[in-house]
């Protein structure tokens, strides 16, 4: 028995996490499209139901027939409805919306429901409607005007309607955006009142809400008070054990009262709103009149300037013409002048031009030259730097430089990548060498004998080359004049066949190739 109470438990938790996830994804502004149907005058079609991604599994059937041009009867069932807390605090029951293709909607009813977890609910109603979408929302409280956006069952399009002609039309809508259902200031129904309070009490309590919160408590203090009494005497009566039925209709009045007070403030609202715009409207025109009135005043102003101007212009006009004369003859004179100061103009920009070539050419001479001078001091310390390195290695000339090859005694194994403590202590008279010459770049290339396979002796010898590299960088060498490649078993000095050869073919050899030189072989 306690197994299956645990069973039960998890299961149930499991079911609340998924509701919870569907719930937050509907919350979107998307609208929804659904199928309405033409329903034929005195045929009974059958309707299945489909659950949304909220409730996939809820599913039900609906009898619908259309007995006259005012009313269509529908009787819908519906299969294992969950509590309507699960989709969200603010909603406690569950209600039956019909909708035209013109985005007409219907509250048909409220699907009521028993306090326990799942129950099977049958609703009979009949609507003016005769083409139409029939969907199932959670609400808030039964007297709802627009279905919310928590739509749990839709209706699907009729199959085998038994030969009669049966038109769908998609219907496309937008559930009730008030910001209630978001407001994360919105208390949720605590599960243990969702257990043993009425459904139609919690409405009550959530009409009440939604009618202070759209406004009440500014316009419409009196429909909210009366609203707020009848909430009371049913808050009463549930308390005082009366019994159920009257619990119910004191319920359903405080509902009535909620819905009214909600309208109503949402009408005074949009009133006040609408009195406020004119209001402003009318300060504009006011003002648009001052303005106007300003303004004519100011053209009055603007007309007696002007004709001041016209008799200062009259006059300006004369001494315009006398002065034309002579600013003839002085333009006569502007222009000899520049031209004048264009032949001027004209042997200074060549001298200038003279004078920026030879200064040019001098500058290019004392590049060339400071070149030569350089070029010469480094071949000057290049024998001291080869005879200095000769100390470490073997030093040779090769196309790209010269070069100095190391031994693999300096390495503590014939595969290892450490160095020996001598050879790392004498790297470091090596490293200062090379980091004040910095006129060289510096390539490093590691090879290795040809025992193994190619890919482990490339790894091997470019982890040797990168050593040797971290080191001369520690030392405080550019690490911009530092290139570091590991060879393999490449270009081989001796045969892989005697040990001796092997171990002359595992060597770093480290190329010093002049900047100058380095930049002419790369371009």
């Amino acid at each position: 028995m306690s197994f299956r109470r645990v069973l039960f438990s998890l299961a149930g938790t499991a079911l609340l996490i998924v509701l919870a996830l569907a719930a937050a994804i509907a919350q979107s502004d998307v609208p929804r499209q659904t199928v309405a149907v033409a329903y034929p005058l005195d045929e009974v079609i059958n309707v299945k139901f489909r659950g949304t991604t909220l409730l996939p599994r809820l599913k039900g059937e609906a009898r619908v027939k259309r007995s006259s041009r005012r009313g269509t009867r529908v009787e819908l069932s519906i299969e294992n409805v969950p509590r309507a807390s699960e989709l969200g605090g603010v909603y406690t029951t569950y209600v039956v919306w019909a909708i035209s293709p013109d985005g007409q909607v219907d509250n048909l009813g409220e699907i009521k429901r028993s306090g326990s977890n799942f129950v099977d609910s049958k609703i009979d109603v009949t609507t003016p409607l005769q083409t139409f979408a029939l969907i199932v929302t959670a609400e808030p409280h039964f007297l709802m005007k627009v279905p919310s956006r928590m739509v749990v069952l839709e209706n699907l399009p009729p199959q085998k309607p038994g030969g009669a002609s049966i038109e769908t039309v998609n219907v496309k809508y937008i559930g009730n955006s008030s910001d209630y259902f978001r407001n994360p200031g919105v208390p949720d129904i605590a599960d243990r009142d969702y257990r043993e309070t009425p459904v139609s009490l919690l409405g009550a309590r959530q009409s009440v809400n939604l009618a202070r919160f759209a406004g009440g408590d500014q316009d419409a203090p009196d429909e909210l008070k009366r609203a707020e009494d009848d909430l009371r005497a049913a808050e009463s009566g549930w308390r005082t054990k009366q019994p159920s039925v009257e619990v119910d209709v004191l319920a359903r009045k405080a509902i009535s009262s909620g819905a009214h007070a909600e309208e109503m403030a949402l009408a005074r609202r949009a009133a006040r709103l609408r009195r406020e715009e004119i209001r402003r409207r009318d300060d504009a025109l006011r003002s648009a009149e001052q303005s106007t009135a300003t303004a004519n005043q100011r053209i009055e102003e603007l007309t007696a300037d002007l004709a001041r101007e016209q008799r200062a212009r009259e006059l300006a006009e004369r001494d315009a013409a006398a002065a034309n004369d002579h600013l003839r003859d002085l333009r006569i004179e502007v222009s000899r002048l520049r031209e004048e100061l264009q032949t001027v103009r004209t042997e200074g920009d060549a001298a200038k031009l003279k004078l920026a070539r030879f200064e040019g050419e001098r500058q290019a001479e004392d590049a060339r030259r400071d070149a030569e001078r350089r070029e010469q001091d480094r071949r000057a310390g290049e024998v001291t730097l080869k005879h200095t390195l000769a100390q470490f290695g073997t030093v040779r000339d090769t196309p790209r430089g010269f070069q100095l090859v190391l031994s693999d005694s300096i390495w503590v194994g014939a595969r290892a990548n450490t160095l020996t403590a001598a050879a790392a202590t004498k790297l470091e008279p090596l490293a200062a060498l090379l980091a004040s010459n910095p006129d060289y770049q510096i390539q490093i290339e590691a090879f290795s004998d040809s025992k193994g396979d190619e890919v482990s002796l490339q790894q091997f010898t470019q982890d040797r080359a990168r050593t040797l590299a971290d080191r001369f960088q520690a030392a405080g060498i550019d690490s911009a004049r530092i290139q570091a490649n590991g060879m393999g078993p490449a270009n081989p000095v001796a045969p892989n066949t005697t040990v001796t050869g092997r171990t002359r073919n595992r060597r770093i050899e480290i190329t010093l190739t002049p900047v100058g030189r380095s930049t002419a072989s790369s371009q």
